[in-house]
């Protein structure tokens, strides 16, 4: 083949791949806020005040924190596993997908994206990293493979 007939056809699968239009950062914290008021702080106010006598029961307990962040995980992993987006994130337009098929990831992996969120935050590195990549990828979505992109864009 010629080499020029090459890359015609190189240029046609280049066509046929999708567009994808990568969230902002500024939204992403935002979507952050929005569920942590919509979905943590009432799990947090239940365990506090149904499930234990009140705020410092709720305080003086080491494992009712623990299980407001688990309960909160599972919440947040159901949500991404199911519909691509948590509350929060469907307010900003925003989608988690797997990075190379563009699909809905597991709830396995939503899971685990969740723990590694915990683990970038702590570190601090993984919440800055979105500021230096071009696809905006913070330390979790490395880790697990995945995209937050715009939602019009998400199959």
């Amino acid at each position: 083949m010629r080499f020029r007939d090459v890359k015609k056809k190189q240029q046609h699968k280049k066509e046929k791949a999708p567009t994808v239009i990568y969230a902002s950062y500024p939204d992403k914290i935002k979507a952050l806020i929005t569920d942590l008021f919509m979905i943590y702080a009432p799990i947090l106010y239940l365990i506090a005040y149904v499930v234990m006598d009140g705020k410092e029961d709720f305080l003086s307990s080491q494992i009712a924190p623990l299980m407001g962040v688990v309960l909160y995980g599972v919440i947040y992993a159901l949500f991404i596993s199911k519909l691509g987006e948590t509350p929060g994130k469907k307010a900003y337009e925003i989608k988690v997908v797997d990075a190379k098929t563009l699909k809905n990831i597991s709830f396995f992996r939503a899971f685990c994206r969740f723990i590694a969120f915990l683990f970038s935050a702590t570190i601090l590195i993984g919440l800055i990293l979105p500021l230096y990549r071009k696809d905006k990828k913070a330390l979790h979505d490395i880790l697990c493979k995945t995209l937050e992109i715009k939602e019009k864009n998400a199959h």
